[in-house]
């Protein structure tokens, strides 16, 4: 998946949607949905429920390839080597485990 625009627009286009058509189901004008795909304007987080409804997908799926392709472009903008990938999944599996561990302690 080259970016989470390109998902939209991939998704949209299997259904057979406009642009406008889309729009008018998820709540944004067509114009905005064009510089979403082409990755000049950002998408909503406070969409991703009406969206992953729109295209019949798990909420989870959506959420993660919103937040990598955000990772992902912060990333690429500050420079950032592609070690920086192993890097962020060691600390989400240091904080899961925190988590856990804590979690097992309250009472």
């Amino acid at each position: 998946m080259a970016s989470f625009g390109n998902f939209i627009k991939s998704e949209r286009e299997k259904r057979e949607l406009t642009q406008t058509e889309f729009g008018a189901l998820i709540g944004i004008n067509s114009s905005a949905i064009s510089r979403i795909e082409n990755g000049t304007q950002k998408f909503s987080k406070s969409k991703l429920q009406k969206l992953a409804e729109i295209f019949v997908v798990e909420l989870q799926e959506v959420t993660d390839l919103f937040y990598a392709d955000k990772f992902a472009i912060e990333a690429y903008e500050n420079h950032c080597s592609e070690n920086i990938f192993v890097i962020a999944e060691n600390n989400v599996k240091y904080i899961k485990s925190t988590n856990t561990i804590q979690a097992k302690l309250n009472f």
